[in-house]
């Protein structure tokens, strides 16, 4: 599985050498911010990747399907930040948003998304902040996923960071409808009618049966 390097801008890429030093400052200190936080992707995508090869080697399975990554884009860090009423600078990014990196798991079966999960919470320089089992609990639009943040060092030339990712596990399944619905909602300038509404959250439920129905089928061959 191939994880494609980020190349990251250096401030003279994007301010002329006139700039304003104050201005200049705040974006050294955000590419630097992106920097790491980029690195903290890499840490456990490595990781996740590292845990399906010795799974593949060991029992001929691969629990992962693929990983996607990502960073959040300032317009979306800024636009958070706002709603939830705090000030727009570095300090408040790294003291309250916990998912400017944001790793995804795309698993083959439902238990493979908790396989995972507790292999890697059990590595002593992983340190679980938070979960939320939306396999267990599905949000009311029938969503499911299960989502877990973590802190992963990463070292730096001068000292060790401790950067939290959020990380979001669900299976092919579950990808398949989360994707069409987030582009139903949120790709379409139109109001959803409640009638489509209720559709989507049938099709997430007849979804979630096959995922059991798959699992089972699994666990009978093996």
């Amino acid at each position: 599985m191939i994880v494609e390097k980020t190349k990251l801008p250096k401030s003279s890429d994007i301010l002329s050498p006139n700039a304003d030093d104050s201005l200049l400052e705040k974006l050294e200190d955000y590419i630097i911010m992106q920097q790491q936080y980029n690195a903290a992707i890499r840490e456990v995508t490595t990781k996740l990747t590292i845990l399906d090869e010795e799974f593949h080697v060991r029992y001929d399975h691969s629990p992962i399907h693929h990983i996607e990554s990502r960073l959040k884009t300032p317009q979306s860090i800024i636009g958070k930040l706002r709603r939830k009423g705090f000030d727009v600078n570095m300090k408040s990014i790294r003291e309250h948003l916990m998912d400017v990196a944001g790793v995804r798991v795309i698993c083959c079966y439902i238990d493979d998304v908790y396989r995972i999960a507790d292999m890697l919470l059990k590595q002593d320089d992983v340190t679980l902040l938070r979960v939320s089992d939306y396999i267990k609990n599905p949000k009311d639009n029938g969503y499911r996923s299960l989502h877990i943040v973590v802190t992963t060092p990463i070292f730096l030339s001068e000292r060790k960071e401790y950067i939290p990712v959020e990380i979001q596990l669900r299976t092919v399944a579950m990808d398949f409808w989360a994707s069409l619905e987030h582009q139903i909602h949120y790709k379409n300038e139109k109001e959803v009618p409640e009638e489509l509404i209720r559709k989507l959250k049938v099709c997430a439920d007849d979804i979630a049966k096959i995922d059991g129905d798959m699992q089972n089928i699994y666990n009978q061959i093996r």
